[in-house]
């Protein structure tokens, strides 16, 4: 801590302080416990001294001072410390004695966290609450015009494809001259989006990919997951529970060693590969993993040295253009596993968005396209990116499905939206408003993470230290002392949980629509929003 006598023009009090610590001497046992267990040791013991004046009952004495000494608990204001809120102190306190709060004044740490010229990285997600997809509403209710359902009784098939659905004649066309039609999957609409192993804990990954094969093996429900750049576990893809992941390849390469080293050994093939050139989180910038994550088993998987951090170029530094990345990204791809595997690119939500897609619409080797807007999250990113850069997903997927519709391929090529799905809880809406938006699925990432683990982060930048393994769950950290706090079984329950609500309200979503076989893809007739603007934009009716 920062002498007291040593006041510079950096130095901070705790009300400056955007989380403040309140500490109860009454009911404090000093146990250690809140110390112990700080992911960022913002408090500390300390030793106090208390100034009494002593006063002589009879005045046979003159007034005087009388000092005592006793320990408690003491919040560091150097910046380099500054509480995070994640609020384990209490979690673990036995007496209920300490609590972060959120501070009245305005941050003042935003002014000097930049010390040493270094601009901010965290991790997280912007700091903007809402968004124009909790207000939309379903207002197509079928009673007696339409055959509505029950969502209760009927059976319904929330299945939706990934692949490239040429019409019969096309893949009659399209056999005959190449020898193989474009490959197809049949998976659930909401896909675990890419978490890399090494961004994750390995209980965290693990829970994960436990969660998804209990949801296909038991439930027979087809959930999918993304593996994120940075390869995973050899076991994993020497597994037959490979066909439920999705491989993705991104512009660092990492892992793709142990992936191609393994090709031959494979007992299934995964369900897609899926090529990464942008994320919504920090679009036009690259992915980065900080050398606090790098230990020896993510350095090994990913075939680069230990305790460095692992910066991705922002774009395939051997690809150009859309069309030179279909030659030889995704043909090589194809090729790689027989033809057999779909391979779509994810790019991050932007207004160029509409040239990629009118460029894999030219060429029927691209099995879809992942957008990514910009409420995304990430691991670790500069906040100038997450906060000023980005493109609204639901604008983007709207732009994207009606110019598919235009061209008359809107059932040919599957379009995933991803970034900020659930941001405010509303993880069901948010993904039925997409759809009938024109997106055939969605990816979350930061919603399994609170739902799965309890992630602590918000949009109000609590916690948000996931970039410096720091997690004080251990959802985000590889250090042992912290991720041992996750159990793998818990995880998964969670995930199968979410998969399990996300699917009744879906249903409860679609039902009235008269959709029990189908997802509703495009019926944009049964949104409205209450903004004129946002109704014009979207091409959807205003309701008030």
């Amino acid at each position: 801590m920062e002498s007291s006598t040593a006041v510079t023009v950096s130095t901070l009090s705790v009300k400056d302080l955007p989380w403040q610590i309140l500490w109860s001497k009454e009911k404090c046992t000093l146990c250690g416990r809140c110390t112990a267990v700080c992911p960022v040791h913002a408090i500390e013991l300390g030793v106090f001294r208390k100034r009494r004046v002593r006063v002589s009952l009879n005045f046979s004495e003159p007034p005087g001072n009388a000092f005592d000494l006793y320990h408690g608990i003491r919040q560091r204001t150097d910046p380099a410390y500054a509480c995070i809120g994640c609020a384990m102190c209490n979690m673990v306190c036995p007496n209920d004695a300490i609590i972060p709060c959120r501070s009245d004044e305005a941050d003042k740490l935003k002014y000097h966290i930049d010390r040493g010229g270094q601009p901010r990285r965290r991790g997280g997600r912007r700091n903007v609450p809402g968004g124009v997809l909790d207000r939309i509403k379903f207002i197509r209710i079928s009673m007696l015009t339409d055959p509505a359902l029950d969502a209760g009784r009927h059976e319904f098939e929330m299945r939706t494809l990934l692949g490239r659905v040429l019409p019969p004649e096309e893949n009659l066309r399209f056999l005959s001259e190449n020898g193989w039609i474009p490959p197809v999957r049949e998976i659930y609409p909401l896909v675990i989006g890419s978490m890399s192993f090494g961004a994750l804990s390995p209980t965290m990954w693990e829970g994960l990919q436990l969660g998804v094969t209990y949801l296909n093996e038991v439930l027979k429900m087809p959930a999918r997951i993304c593996t994120g750049e940075g390869g995973c576990p050899p076991r994993l893809l020497r597994s037959r529970f490979l066909k439920y992941v999705i491989l993705q390849i991104a512009s660092g390469y990492f892992g793709w060693d142990e992936i191609i080293h393994a090709l031959p050994h494979m007992k299934e093939d995964p369900c897609a590969i899926e090529i990464k050139y942008g994320q919504g989180a920090k679009p036009g910038d690259g992915g980065l993993l900080m050398w606090y994550k790098v230990n020896k088993l993510i350095a090994a998987i990913r075939g680069v040295p230990a305790g460095v951090s692992l910066p991705s170029p922002p774009t395939h530094q051997t690809q150009y253009s859309i069309e030179e990345s279909v030659a030889k990204m995704i043909q090589s791809m194809y090729m790689a596993w027989g033809f057999r595997v779909p391979v779509y690119p994810k790019i991050s939500g932007s207004s160029t968005a509409l040239a990629v897609l009118n460029n894999l619409t030219r060429n029927p080797y691209a099995a879809g396209l992942a957008i990514d807007g910009e409420d995304g999250g990430t691991g670790a990113a500069y906040n100038v990116s997450m906060n000023h850069m980005g493109h609204p997903i639901a604008s983007n997927i709207r732009d994207c499905y009606l110019n598919l519709a235009k061209l008359g391929d809107q059932n040919e090529i599957p379009l995933f939206a991803g970034g900020g799905v659930g941001k405010s809880g509303n993880l069901a809406a948010n993904a039925a408003a997409l759809i009938m938006l024109g997106a055939s699925g969605v990816q979350i990432g930061k919603y399994i993470m609170q739902a799965a683990a309890g992630c602590l982060g918000s949009e109000t930048d609590r916690c948000n230290v996931c970039n410096i393994g720091l997690c004080p769950k251990g959802i985000t950290s590889q250090d042992p002392r912290l991720y041992r706090r996750l159990d793998v079984d818990d995880v998964a329950q969670r995930v199968v949980d979410v998969y399990l609500s996300f699917d009744t309200e879906l249903k409860k979503i679609v039902a009235p629509l008269g959709r029990s076989t189908s997802l509703p893809i495009g019926m944009s007739d049964a949104l409205g929003i209450d903004d004129p603007a946002a109704a014009e934009r979207l091409s959807i009716q205003y309701v008030v």
